[in-house]
C-alpha cells in the first residue's frame, strides 16, 4: 500500500525533500535559542556585562529570524507537496477508473468511489503534510532538547526519562482504542454519500411518491451513525491533552524542586535551570505533536488502504501485445459462448450461444426480463469476456482486437441513456469529436431527433443539463441514437433504446436505418415485437439460451414464446396505439 501511495508523489519529490530539510533547520534554530538565553542570563545579566547582553542578544535575533525563514519555507514546500500529492492521487484513481472494465466497476459502489476521491484523499493529504513537517519536527525537537538537557545536567534529565515512559504508555493505550473506530468511520461515509447520491438523482421520484420524510429519516440515521462514531473516537482522544498537561506540570514541579537544590549547592546556574524549563516544554510539546501525528496516521491508514485498492485494481480486460486494429466488416459470430458475471461461480447468464450474423444484417432480439439480452450484446464490444467459447467480429476473436479500435466500430446505445452537461452539439460529438454541424444534423434526422431540436430556441446549441434532465425520455433516446450514428460504425446495437418513443417514430427510425446505413450490422433489443418484426431475423432468448431464431412469420408459426408475446401485445390494440406494420402502411399512402 505504501509503495503504491508514494508512487503518486511523482513531480513533487523535490518539495517533499525540501520540507523536512527546512523543518530540521528551523528546529536547530529553536533548540539553540534557549542555550543563548542561558548565556545572556549567566554571562550578561548576573555578571553585569552589558556588552555580553548585546552580543548574545544579536545572535538570538539572527537565530529567531532564520527560524522564521526556515519555518516559512518548510510550510510553503509542505503545502505544495501535500496538495500535489492529493492532486496526483485523485488523477491516478480517475485515470485507473477510466480503464476499468464493467466487471471492475462492479466491485466498487459509486458512493464508495466518491468518498475515496474526496474525504479519503483529504485525510491522506493532511497526514502527508503532517508527516513531512510535524513527524520530522517533533522527533528532532525532542532528541535535540533531550541532548541539551543531558549536556546541562544529566541527573536532572532522568526526570524526563521517567515522564516519557509514563506518557508513552498512556498515549499507546489511547491510540489502540481509537484505531479500530476510525477504521469503521469511512465505511459509514460511504453509506452517507450513497444516501445523498440516491436521493438527489431520484428527487423527482421522491417527490412524486411524497417520500421526503422517509428520505430525511434515512439520511438522518446515516449522519447520526457517523456522528456517534466520531464522538466515541474523539471522546477517547480528548484524554490526550489532560494526560500531556499532567506529565508536563509534573516535570516542571520536579525540575523546580530538584533544580533549586542544585543551584544552592552550586551544581547548576540560574540560566541553565531556565533553559532546562524551555527544553522541558519543547520535549513535551514534541510528544504532543507526535500524538497528533499518530491520530492522523490512524485515520489516514484506513483512507490510504481504500485509495490503494482503486489504484492497484487491474483492469480485467487487457489488449494483446500486438492487437489487431482493423475490422474487416460487421459480421458477428458467437461460437458456443457461455458467460457469467462472476467467473467460476457456476451461475451462467448465457449458456452455449451459437449464433452467426452476416455483415449488414438486421437482427432483432427479444425475450423476458433477465434472459440475457444486454449481456449478449455487451460481449460484442468486449465490455466483458466470455467464460468459454469465442465471440468473433469481422472473422476475428474480439480478444485479439485493440479495444479502442473495436469499440469505435461497434456503436452501442445502452439501455440506460446518459447525456452530459453541455450543448446538444457537444453531446452529439461524443460519437465523433470532429463531426461537422451538417453531419450532426444528418445523424439527428436519421434518429428522428431533428424535429424537436428545431423547436428549441437555441436549436443545436441548446444546453443539456447534467443527465439530460431538461429533455424527455424519448428525446434523450433519440439524441443518444444520433450520437451513436455519428461514429459511422460497422455494428450498431440498440439496447431497448426506443422504448420511450411512440410506435410511429420507432418505425421511422428503423426505416431511416435501412435507407442510410444498409451496410451496418444492426442488433435491436426490444420488448415490443413491433420494433423487431421487420428485422431479417429475430432471436428469442429464454434463461440465457437461444429458444428460437427466424423471421417474424417463422417464429409466429414455430415458437410458442414469440407467439405468446405477439398475441399479448396485439390483442390489446397494439403497442401504444397500433402495430408498426399498420403505421408504416398508413405512412406510405
Amino acid at each position: 500500500m505504501i509503495k503504491t501511495l508514494l508512487g503518486q508523489v511523482k513531480q513533487y519529490k523535490g518539495a517533499s525533500l525540501l520540507t523536512p530539510l527546512f523543518t530540521a533547520l528551523e528546529v536547530l534554530m529553536e533548540v539553540l535559542i534557549p542555550f543563548v538565553t542561558a548565556a545572556i542570563i549567566d554571562k550578561g545579566i548576573e555578571a553585569g556585562d552589558i556588552n555580553q547582553i548585546y552580543f548574545y542578544g544579536a545572535i538570538m535575533i539572527v537565530m529567531a529570524f532564520l527560524s522564521l525563514l526556515f519555518g516559512f519555507l518548510a510550510g510553503k514546500y509542505g503545502a505544495a507537496a501535500s496538495s500535489g500529492f492529493a492532486c496526483n492521487l485523485r488523477q491516478g484513481m480517475y485515470e485507473n477508473i477510466q480503464r476499468f472494465s464493467f466487471s471492475n466497476i462492479d466491485k466498487f459502489s459509486t458512493a464508495g468511489l466518491v468518498t475515496r476521491m474526496t474525504t479519503d484523499v483529504t485525510n491522506l493529504q493532511n497526514a502527508y503534510q503532517m508527516i513531512l513537517r510535524i513527524a520530522v519536527r517533533a522527533p528532532l525537537m525532542f532528541l535535540c532538547s533531550m541532548a541539551m538537557c543531558f549536556f546541562i545536567s544529566a541527573k536532572l534529565s532522568l526526570i524526563f526519562l521517567i515522564a516519557i515512559v509514563v506518557l508513552a504508555a498512556l498515549l499507546i493505550l489511547i491510540m489502540s482504542r481509537t484505531t479500530k473506530i476510525f477504521n469503521q468511520v469511512f465505511r459509514k461515509y460511504d453509506d452517507l454519500n450513497a444516501s445523498v447520491q440516491e436521493n438527489v438523482s431520484a428527487i423527482r421520484v421522491v417527490k412524486a411518491f411524497v417520500r421526503e420524510d422517509h428520505e430525511n429519516k434515512k439520511f438522518t440515521r446515516a449522519a447520526e451513525n457517523l456522528y456517534r462514531m466520531f464522538v466515541k473516537a474523539e471522546g477517547i482522544l480528548a484524554f490526550n491533552s489532560p494526560v500531556m498537561m499532567l506529565v508536563i506540570y509534573g516535570c516542571i514541579i520536579a525540575l523546580s524542586w530538584f533544580g533549586a537544590q542544585y543551584i544552592v549547592v552550586g551544581d547548576l546556574t540560574t540560566g541553565e535551570l531556565t533553559s532546562m524549563f524551555s527544553y522541558v516544554m519543547s520535549m513535551m510539546m514534541s510528544l504532543m505533536m507526535l500524538s497528533m501525528v499518530f491520530v492522523m496516521i490512524t485515520m489516514s491508514t484506513a483512507s490510504g488502504r481504500r485509495i490503494a485498492e482503486v489504484l492497484e485494481e487491474k483492469a480485467d480486460l487487457q489488449n494483446l501485445d500486438d492487437p489487431v486494429t482493423q475490422i474487416r466488416d460487421g459480421s458477428i459470430d458467437f461460437d458456443h459462448v457461455s458467460f457469467s458475471y462472476k467467473h467460476g461461480s457456476g451461475e451462467e447468464t448465457l449458456h452455449d450461444i451459437d449464433l452467426h450474423i452476416k455483415s449488414g444484417e438486421t437482427i432483432g432480439i427479444i425475450g423476458g426480463t433477465g434472459c440475457g439480452k444486454s449481456s449478449l450484446v455487451n460481449l460484442i464490444s468486449r465490455l466483458y469476456d466470455v467464460d468459454s467459447g469465442a465471440v468473433r467480429v469481422g472473422g476475428k476473436d474480439v480478444r485479439s482486437y485493440d479495444m479502442e479500435a473495436l469499440r469505435n466500430q461497434v456503436s452501442v446505445v445502452l439501455q440506460k441513456n446518459v447525456l452530459f452537461s453541455g450543448t446538444i452539439l457537444d453531446n452529439l460529438r461524443w460519437g465523433n469529436e470532429n463531426a461537422t454541424q451538417e453531419e450532426c444534423i444528418e445523424a439527428c434526422r436519421q434518429a428522428c431527433a431533428d424535429d424537436f431540436i428545431e423547436s428549441f430556441p437555441d436549436k443545436y446549441n441548446t444546453w443539456i443539463e447534467q443527465g439530460g434532465t431538461n429533455v424527455s425520455g424519448g428525446q434523450k433516446q433519440r439524441l443518444c441514437i444520433a450520437r451513436a450514428l455519428l461514429k459511422k460504425p460497422k455494428i450498431l446495437i440498440l439496447d431497448d433504446s426506443t422504448s420511450a418513443v411512440d410506435t410511429a417514430t420507432d418505425a421511422r427510425i428503423r426505416r431511416a436505418f435501412a435507407e442510410s446505413i444498409p451496410g451496418t450490422t444492426k442488433l435491436i433489443i426490444a420488448q415490443r415485437i413491433s420494433s423487431v418484426q421487420e428485422a431479417d431475423r429475430i432471436l428469442v432468448l429464454e434463461d440465457g439460451r437461444i429458444n428460437g431464431i427466424g423471421t417474424h412469420e417463422e417464429l409466429l408459426e414455430n415458437n410458442s414464446i414469440y407467439r405468446e408475446i405477439y398475441d399479448t401485445q396485439t390483442k390489446g390494440g397494439g403497442d401504444f396505439d397500433q402495430p408498426a406494420a399498420e403505421l408504416t402502411a398508413k405512412e406510405g399512402n
